[in-house]
């Protein structure tokens, strides 16, 4: 039941960055292209999204487990450090780079377009760099 729900969550995640038009590297770029023609739309996509994980971050703050009785394991690291700041920014460069994140990538990827291939291949061949360079300072 909980590959189901993961996979039916993702589903509708994916459906939304459709609809919202927001698996359009283009739609991505238009908004950070401030100096020019500056798309605002992601702001109201980003201001819904942030208000729903806040009420989902705070309900669930209040509970051990899901909905479907597995362990609720939330973030516990609450400072700010250099590990996190590299990593924004380097998500930051690659998203203004190419106008995706992970989770428009897949849909991309998807829908078989060869930009998306690329990205997350370098994603992927990211994530593991990172875990070599984890597994190798420790």
């Amino acid at each position: 039941m909980a590959k189901f729900t993961a996979f039916l969550s993702g589903l509708i995640f994916g459906i939304g960055l459709l609809v919202s038009g927001m698996a359009d590297p283009a739609k991505v770029l238009g908004f950070l292209d401030v100096a020019g023609a500056w798309d605002p739309s992601l702001v109201l996509v980003m201001g819904g999204a942030v208000m729903a994980g806040l009420a989902a971050f705070r309900l669930a703050g209040r509970r051990a487990t899901t909905y479907l009785g597995l362990p609720l394991a939330l973030p516990a690291a609450r400072q700010v450090d250099r590990r996190l700041v590299g990593g924004s920014l380097v998500f930051g460069v690659g998203w203004g780079l190419v106008g995706l994140c992970p989770g428009p990538a897949l849909v991309n990827l998807g829908a078989g377009q060869w930009q998306a291939i690329v990205f997350v291949a370098a994603m992927l061949a990211g994530m593991g760099i990172f875990q070599w360079l984890e597994t190798s300072r420790s």
